[in-house]
């Protein structure tokens, strides 16, 4: 492990000790290499499997070379501690006798609600969905995360003492929103702020980003987050009338993203016709220029398992508007274009009609949705998220007395590495509030 500045720990948003549990596998501590891992990452297990690993990127040898496959060891580690047992509940030495109330059960609220409850406190993790892991759970396709990994870390939780409580939104219902849409039942913000010494928010950023061009209103355009979590549900067991598949249809996936690239993995396992990804951006390069970027996050083409599996990927492309027949969409018309001065300039003679049956609109998320900050009345930034400083002191704080937010809900739409991280760093910034000082880590 003699490469002078370990970059990979910087390019780490939870910091993990990379060098560290790398030299204890090679050395076979696979015990003291877990202990490593888990002293700074509580879900080894989603890391491993979904982040993109900028780690990776920052990596020394990755300056001329292959990088260190530190997520390929990372999901090793915790794959051998479940074998051998080593992933046990840590129960709190002492209780403090104070509750928190952690609402949104994604990466960000599970971290903080596990780490909280390690500190001692009385802690709820409060979530509108029937079962606990956010986006984890109702986003991420199976076939790359399995959920078993989720089930078996909420068992822990919950003999760690964390209380769960599913089907239960916070705040209000949004106008025209049917109950059995979104939960069992709600309980107001001020309930909460009565009942807890302490509220975390840590909601995702699921406001989706929408297209508004003619033909909008057409049959057969849905969002992904319409998409993705049906077929979730329907691998849990759930029986779902008229459930949105893409059998035997052409897909469009407007949007060249990770959800993008989920959705065109679901919807070839569902036996469309055929699959279409556009991206508005041009096509980036295959070979990032490493003395130029490194050890940043380079701009290159990225290739997932779902696109070698069937895909035509469209670049420097953009979406004019949907056509359709009786309502329903039966293509997408578009326009090649070019990027002058970081301007969309279309291409004159370039627009055609792409086949549709079914558009999925994947294009990132804009903001939380407003009805959980809005029942809390917490401040919000220019881009709708939850206004919360990151600083030592008052961290993730809102204007709200003992109203704190994290991940997603407060940095808009990121990576679970980052939520993870922001969840920790709450716990932390939450214990300091409710006892003055904190031994858990930052």
């Amino acid at each position: 492990m003699d490469c002078g500045t370990p970059f990979c720990n910087n390019g780490c948003p939870v910091n993990n000790i990379i060098p560290d549990f790398n030299d204890l596998v090679y050395r076979n501590d696979w015990r003291g290499a877990i202990e490593v891992l888990h002293s700074t990452n509580n879900f080894p297990e989603f890391t491993g499997r979904i982040c993109p690993a900028p780690c990776e990127t920052a990596c020394t040898l990755y300056v001329n070379d292959d990088p260190v496959g530190i997520k390929s060891i990372e999901h090793a580690i915790i794959d051998r501690a479940w074998s051998e047992g080593w992933v046990t509940p840590q129960l709190a030495k002492h209780k403090t006798g104070k509750t928190v109330a952690v609402v949104g059960s994604g990466p960000a609220g599970m971290a903080a609600a596990q780490q909280l409850a390690r500190a001692g406190h009385a802690v709820t993790l409060f979530e509108k969905n029937d079962r606990v892991g956010g986006l984890l759970r109702y986003g991420i396709p199976d076939f790359k995360l399995e959920k078993l990994h989720i089930d078996r870390r909420v068992e822990q939780m919950q003999k760690e003492g964390v209380t769960i409580r599913t089907g239960v939104l916070v705040g209000e219902m949004p106008k025209g929103t049917k109950v059995t849409n979104w939960a069992k039942e709600t309980i107001s913000a001020a309930e909460l702020q009565v009942k807890f010494d302490a509220v975390l928010l840590t909601g995702g950023a699921e406001q989706s980003r929408d297209l508004a061009v003619p033909g909008r209103d057409l049959d057969g355009i849905h969002f992904a987050m319409e998409f993705l979590p049906q077929q979730n549900k329907v691998n849990a067991g759930d029986k779902l009338k008229g459930q949105l598949r893409a059998d035997g249809k052409h897909v469009v996936v407007i949007g060249g993203g990770d959800t993008g690239s989920d959705c065109v993995g679901t919807s070839n396992r569902h036996g469309a016709a055929s699959v279409t990804q556009f991206e508005v951006m041009p096509q980036p390069p295959a070979q990032e220029n490493r003395p130029l970027t490194w050890p940043n996050w380079p701009m290159k083409l990225r290739t997932s398992s779902s696109h070698q599996e069937g895909c035509e990927r469209e670049f420097a492309i953009s979406t004019k508007a949907f056509v359709g027949e009786k309502g329903k969409v039966t293509g997408v018309q578009t326009v090649r274009i070019e990027w002058k001065d970081g301007r969309q300039v279309e291409v004159a003679g370039s627009e055609q009609i792409v086949k549709a049956d079914l558009v999925l609109l994947a294009m990132g998320f804009v903001s939380p949705v407003a009805t959980v900050l809005q029942a809390f009345d917490v401040e919000v930034d220019a881009r709708g998220n939850a206004k919360a400083s990151t600083d030592f002191t008052g961290g993730y704080l809102t204007n709200v007395p003992k109203v704190f937010a994290a991940g997603d809900i407060r940095r808009g739409q990121s990576l679970v590495v980052w939520a993870i991280r922001e969840g920790r760093q709450a716990a932390r910034a939450v214990d300091e509030f409710l006892m003055g000082t904190s031994d858990l880590p930052r």
